[in-house]
């Protein structure tokens, strides 16, 4: 029998990634008895199921609140922090609109995006393939984390003082480069060091 593969998450809101007991509830019981869940890294479930009654489930879940992605080799959804400065200070908004824009992209290898409303980056931006901080008004953007590695590394600086209004076509661009570019299951940290940063930070800045 055919089986499928899904990602959920609950969204963002003050506090974290916050399942609510009635959306677990309601998940274990329409999935099915053969359905498998597994947590992941990317702070999503991805549910494992027969296919004749995905279309079904995903309707159920997203009455109930929760956001359905795909898995694979794609842009993961947005890794944010906990917003604990509340959602205008830690930007929570841009946040949503970042996530609706880069979320599912094919992309060469699973891609990670981290999000931190502030320098204190509890959400480990500079682990992430790309990092995006908010400072005060403006945002950061990092690339090539590697936290799986024997020699791992945090990601570096790309662009500084970047406007609110320019975040998102930013990151959108890097995504597309690497789409573009980028060897299939090549590492966003090894395409970096393969094309140089300053070559990336050209690309995108035209």
């Amino acid at each position: 029998m055919q089986v499928m593969k899904f990602a959920v998450t609950p969204g963002f809101q003050i506090g974290g990634t916050i399942f609510k007991p009635e959306q677990l509830a309601v998940l274990g019981s329409i999935v099915g008895a053969d359905a498998k869940i597994e947590l992941t890294t990317f702070k999503q479930l991805y549910v494992e199921m027969q296919v004749e009654k995905m279309d079904e489930v995903k309707e159920k879940l997203s009455d109930i609140g929760l956001e359905i992605y795909p898995t694979g080799f794609v842009t993961k959804s947005l890794i944010t922090c906990n917003f604990c400065r509340g959602a205008e200070d830690a930007g929570l908004e841009m946040a949503e609109a970042l996530n609706k824009a880069i979320s599912g992209i094919e992309t060469p290898v699973p891609l990670k995006i981290g999000y931190a409303g502030c320098a204190l980056g509890t959400s480990e931006p500079l682990l992430k393939d790309i990092g995006v901080v908010k400072m005060r008004d403006t945002f950061d953007i990092y690339v090539g984390g590697e936290p799986k590695s024997l020699k791992p590394s945090f990601a570096v600086l790309l662009m500084s003082d970047v406007q609110a209004d320019r975040l998102i076509p930013m990151v959108q661009k890097l995504i597309h480069h690497f789409q573009q570019h980028g060897k299939m299951k090549e590492k966003f940290s090894k395409f970096i060091n393969r094309i140089t940063i300053e070559a990336l930070h050209e690309a995108i800045a035209e």
